[in-house]
């Protein structure tokens, strides 16, 4: 789960996975249109972004196509943010 919190603490990184939200199965090269980053930066953070989970790829043809994973989102969600919802008790 630490890899989870490393990967979700970097903005460009959570923009990728918003990006991935709206529209999942997108190449390298639509995932680095309208983003202030170089191809070589969006490649490393995809692979941060794939080892902790989050995404996995998956090759059709020449292409490599990038799905989010949600589950280690709702992992996180129902182990740390859910319990704090709840009202406290006084």
């Amino acid at each position: 789960m630490d890899d989870v919190f490393k990967a979700l603490a970097d903005p460009n990184r959570r923009k990728l996975l918003d990006r991935l939200f709206k529209r999942d199965g997108q190449t390298l090269g639509e995932l680095c249109e309208r983003v202030d980053m170089t191809r070589f930066g969006v490649m490393k953070h995809l692979r941060v972004l794939e080892e902790a989970g989050l995404l996995v790829t998956r090759r059709q043809g020449r292409e490599k196509l990038h799905y989010l994973n949600p589950i280690p989102i709702r992992l996180v969600h129902d182990r740390w943010v859910s319990k704090y919802r709840a009202p406290f008790a006084a």
